[in-house]
């Protein structure tokens, strides 16, 4: 019975987590940003999220 565990390299695995903690980081900065242009849109956030939405069908639909 043949043992395949551990054939990663420790340096890859450092590269793979250091690259998720990356993107969490990344996420969250996007988070942060959005949340901080909703804040100053207020209430017109709703209406901008709809009109991004019917651009967005309009579109894929090819009418604009």
């Amino acid at each position: 019975m043949s043992d395949i565990r551990g054939e990663l390299e420790v340096d890859t695995l450092l590269k793979l987590v250091l690259g998720l903690v990356a993107v969490v980081l990344v996420l969250e900065i996007l988070e942060a940003a959005i949340s901080g242009l909703a804040w100053l849109l207020g209430p017109f956030f709703v209406i901008v999220q709809l009109a991004i939405a019917v651009l967005i069908v309009l579109w894929l639909l090819d009418r604009i």
